[in-house]
């Protein structure tokens, strides 16, 4: 399971929201530092030929918004995205002015944006929450609500073929209200791991930041919540990192710990058979310590993109975090089960072994494996290509 490339030149963004359909995967908005997110335009849309490595802008992007147009996402960042069938649903997240509430729906076929109209109580508009995908329901948890000035606890879900929201209402004890943590669903349950919450210090008469290393489930056929008692090598508590599911077993990586002021960059595995965490060992180079990227899973690769970072200079004393992070346009790509092909590829270039030689298909496998993306932008009659 080593990290098999790393490639510069994609999507500059930062808590973004990236999906699957197919072959291909679909960025939605984020920010990248020094961008006025104020204005608003359009949420852009970023593609990922898996295939090619090749990056590539959607011509939805370039489309003007109008504040009172519903059909046009406006830039955010801290929202959610799910994939039913071909269609990618947009929830929540903020710009620098206000968070939203409305739902979004693109299109990978007809390569467009429509907001369904929805019926129900809808939860109200927040970010850094989480969104899962069980059966046909999208499942809405957590994150920070803009009307209430506090985390959100409540679970809401849409019903994605009727398009009605439901409030469900929970039995027994819950965990802490958060935002930026992960939910992923496995067998019928949404594992909750880390986050961002408060906690009451009677000491200091006042609340704390509170990040959280517990383990809990929503039993999805019951809505009712679990601990998990774990083993293992369990990891430290951490927001805005990467959750992601591959063989039935929960991966994490990544994300921040503002008590110890320390950014991440392991993998952890976790597995529901046996209640057990296990730090992995990964070879190949690593993505640097990193919070707010993403983490898309394609077969048996994951494809990890941008996310911010301490800058390399900056002394970890400093308590001023905007002004030593950056921003990043790289991409990693892990792969749990790589191919004897994958394997000689990554020896050609380990040790420099001349390629002229080889047949024009490894050559060009070699070159899209290697080669930084120069981002153009795609025309509509080539875009499923």
């Amino acid at each position: 399971m080593p990290w098999i490339t790393c490639l510069e030149g994609g999507p500059k963004r930062v808590n973004h929201a990236a999906v699957a359909v197919g072959h291909k995967i679909y960025s939605f908005g984020g920010y990248c530092t020094g961008e006025n997110s104020r204005e608003y335009t359009s949420m852009d849309v970023h593609v990922l030929n898996t295939t090619t490595l090749r990056w590539t802008q959607h011509p939805v992007s370039d489309l003007p918004y109008f504040e009172n147009d519903d059909i046009l996402p406006y830039k955010r960042y801290g929202h959610t995205a799910i994939v039913y069938g071909e269609k990618v649903y947009i929830w929540g997240g903020r710009n620098d002015r206000a968070s939203c509430s409305t739902l979004f729906c693109f299109d990978t076929v007809w390569h467009c944006w429509t907001a369904p109209k929805t019926t129900g109580h809808f939860p109200p508009a927040r970010d850094g929450h989480t969104a899962c995908l069980w059966k046909n329901y999208m499942i809405i948890y957590g994150g920070y609500e803009e009307h209430s000035d506090s985390f959100a606890q409540l679970i809401y879900h849409l019903n994605l073929d009727t398009m009605h929201w439901t409030y469900v209402p929970i039995g027994g004890p819950e965990p802490s209200a958060r935002d930026f943590h992960t939910t992923v669903v496995i067998n019928d349950r949404m594992y909750l791991f880390g986050g961002r919450g408060t906690l009451v210090d009677h000491f200091v008469g006042g609340r704390q930041m509170m990040y959280c290393n517990e383990l809990w489930y929503l039993d999805l056929n019951t809505f009712t919540w679990h601990h998990c008692e774990v083993t293992g090598t369990v990891p430290v508590g951490r927001r805005s990192h990467s959750a992601f599911v591959y063989d039935e077993k929960m991966y994490i990586f990544g994300g921040y710990n503002s008590d110890r002021d320390r950014h991440y960059n392991n993998i952890f595995e976790f597995d529901p058979k046996t209640n057990v965490w296990k730090k992995l060992s990964v070879s190949g180079k690593k993505p640097c310590r990193r919070r707010r990227q993403a983490c898309v899973l394609v077969g048996d690769r994951v494809y990890m993109f941008g996310g911010t970072s301490p800058h390399a200079s900056v002394s970890s004393s400093s308590r001023n975090l905007d002004d030593k992070l950056r921003d990043h346009s790289d991409m990693h790509v892990l792969d749990f089960k790589p191919t004897l092909k994958t394997l000689c590829i990554m020896a050609v270039r380990k040790y420099k072994i001349e390629d002229s030689n080889l047949p024009q298909n490894l050559r060009t496998d070699i070159y899209n494996m290697y080669t930084p993306n120069k981002i153009f932008l795609n025309r509509p009659n080539n875009s499923a290509g």
